[in-house]
């Protein structure tokens, strides 16, 4: 009896150290991936090549809480990772523009802009950046927003427009996913 109880001690506290790594070596930290659903068919393949570009068109209810549709992503990279489909498997562009714009300003402007509020998106940008992520931004929303490219995050690169880089990523046999 001793023995047993002595074996699910052990089990559980390797279960437990298990996840906890598993926790740990998520990509983006601070954002879960999707929760496990028993009986569900369609799990993430780590023998497949995720290429997809992520259509930033929303914003957040308030100048403090960071993009949803950037967060959206971030759970979407540390499912796959969650899975074991390897980074080299994961090929992702997020496209800022309309109201997801201002995620893209360096923290002085972002908080020029926005009564003294730090941008909350721009550790969730250099980690999703660090993971691999291609960050795009529309060049005309950045014009519509009056925008000094200066200003911009050095990890997100200048387009001239979503409408041409959105379809050109499609072309080049990326799928579409609107957050």
């Amino acid at each position: 009896m001793r023995k047993l109880l002595a074996c699910a001690v052990l089990m559980a506290g390797l279960i437990g150290l298990a996840g906890s790594a598993m926790a740990q070596d998520l990509p983006i930290p601070g954002v879960e991936p999707a929760k496990d659903q028993p009986g569900a068919h369609e799990y993430p393949d780590p023998k497949l090549t995720y290429k997809f570009v992520f259509d930033l068109a929303g914003g957040p209810d308030s100048p403090d809480k960071v993009n949803p549709g950037l967060r959206g992503v971030a759970e979407f990279i540390n499912t796959l990772a969650k899975y074991n489909v390897p980074a080299s498997h994961r090929q992702l562009v997020v496209v800022f523009h309309q109201k997801s714009t201002p995620a893209i300003l360096m923290r002085d402007e972002y908080k020029k802009r926005n009564n003294g509020v730090d941008n909350p998106n721009i550790a969730m940008i250099q980690a999703m950046k660090k993971a691999g992520v291609d960050f795009r931004v529309c060049g005309q929303a950045v014009l519509g927003n009056h925008i000094d490219p200066k200003t911009i995050q050095p990890e997100i690169q200048l387009d001239l427009w979503a409408g041409m880089t959105i379809p050109n990523m499609m072309m080049r046999g990326y799928q579409h996913l609107e957050m």
